[in-house]
Parts: structure tokens; C-alpha cells; sequence
């Protein structure tokens, strides 16, 4: 099975946020988490982890893309 990857946001010391979006690569991932802590004041970190789900975005140039699903 294929490893995708999620961006994570560390709310906490003990509480990690997540949303929807899975990248093929770590680095599209950590770029994105990076961008949404740089414009968010809740998070304390960011970071990304591994996933078995279904790839849902890409990172072009600095922007995330939704790919379309059927």
C-alpha cells in the first residue's frame, strides 16, 4: 500500500489538528502545513504524517490544488 501524506497543525502539547488534504509527497505536505501556521494564530507547530488515504491535493508553485475525484 501506497503511503500518502497528511499536514498536521500541533494546537497543543497534546492535541494535533488535521484536515482533509493528502499530498503524494512529505514535501508538498510539509510546504502546505507551513503556509496554514504562518496565517493561523492557534497552532504551536506543524508537521505532517503518513496516510493510507486517497491523495485529494497537489502543491503548484506555492498554492494548493484540489484534484478531482469521481
Amino acid at each position: 500500500m501506497t503511503m500518502n501524506y497528511r499536514p498536521i497543525w500541533n494546537i497543543s502539547a497534546t492535541e494535533v489538528g488535521r484536515n482533509a488534504q493528502v499530498f503524494a509527497t512529505v514535501a508538498e505536505a510539509s510546504e502546505s502545513a507551513k503556509a496554514r501556521f504562518n496565517v493561523w494564530t492557534m497552532p504551536i507547530g506543524f508537521g505532517v504524517e503518513t496516510t493510507e488515504d486517497e491523495v485529494t491535493y497537489e502543491r503548484i508553485e506555492g498554492v494548493d490544488h484540489r484534484l478531482c475525484t469521481t
